[in-house]
């Protein structure tokens, strides 16, 4: 039997990680702070107050996203000097990971103000643990500029980095990006993973040149997760482990 945990703390700020899919991923912990918090600060209210009406949770929310970011730090901070809890979610995972909350986390830090991480779902985790490839050493990007002459730069530097590189992308860039690694980092084993922890959860493994082919005869949608052997695996190893785990033309699907 868990014993009773402490009431939330006044004037602290809660980092909560949702769910990417599941919505049975949620923690006990998690929804704990969102009933007993003053506000919750969302990327989208509309998709928060979903996941709140299901769980039968009703708080005031405001609105927290990259273009209103300084603002709402500034309000946030203001509500932490008042001695609120304030929760912070994004849509699905954990704020700060390539969603909004970095800039608030360092403003409530310098303002003299305790932040907590409510730790919970991540598509980094998911997606690194359950690729097959090597888990002990891994750098994580996030999204890729735009840009194509930032994102070929950013892929240069990562050229000779021996840990596996993750990176997230759009099912709209997804055939860009494989396209890029194909030309910098050809023959080496990828991994794309995407919808995470939904019904048609899929690991699609084998070289950029084999994804590519595969995305010719199939439109994938969702938010991918996309893995690249390290420079020390080395391509032919990484190749023959992967393919016995599933081979291309047999790709994964969970």
């Amino acid at each position: 039997m868990n014993p009773t945990l402490p009431p939330l703390t006044p004037g602290t700020l809660y980092l909560v990680a949702t769910p990417i899919g599941n919505l049975e991923d949620i923690t006990q912990r998690a929804l704990r702070t969102l009933k007993e918090c003053d506000v919750v600060a969302a990327e989208d209210t509309r998709r928060t107050g979903q996941l709140l009406k299901h769980f039968g949770i009703s708080r005031p929310m405001l609105s927290y996203f990259q273009f209103n970011e300084a603002k709402r730090s500034e309000e946030i901070i203001g509500r932490l000097q008042r001695g609120e809890k304030v929760a912070l979610v994004t849509d699905a995972g954990s704020p700060g990971i390539s969603d909004p909350g970095e800039r608030v986390v360092r403003a409530a830090l310098a303002a003299g103000w305790r932040v907590e991480s409510v730790p919970g779902p991540s598509a980094l985790v998911a997606a690194l643990t359950a690729s097959g490839l090597p888990t002990d050493e891994f750098h994580f990007i996030g999204f890729l500029p735009h840009k194509s002459g930032q994102r070929r730069k950013q892929l240069e530097r990562l050229k000779g980095y021996e840990g596996t590189l993750v990176l997230y992308e759009s099912p709209y860039r997804v055939e860009r990006l494989l396209g890029e690694l194909n030309e910098l980092f050809a023959g080496r084993q990828v991994v794309l993973a995407r919808e995470l922890t939904k019904k048609f959860e899929e690991y699609l493994r084998g070289t950029s040149a084999q994804l590519l082919e595969v995305l010719k005869s199939r439109s994938l949608k969702g938010e991918f997760v996309v893995l690249v052997a390290g420079e020390a695996e080395g391509a032919v190893g990484a190749e023959k482990a992967l393919d016995e785990l599933a081979g291309i033309e047999n790709p994964t699907r969970v």
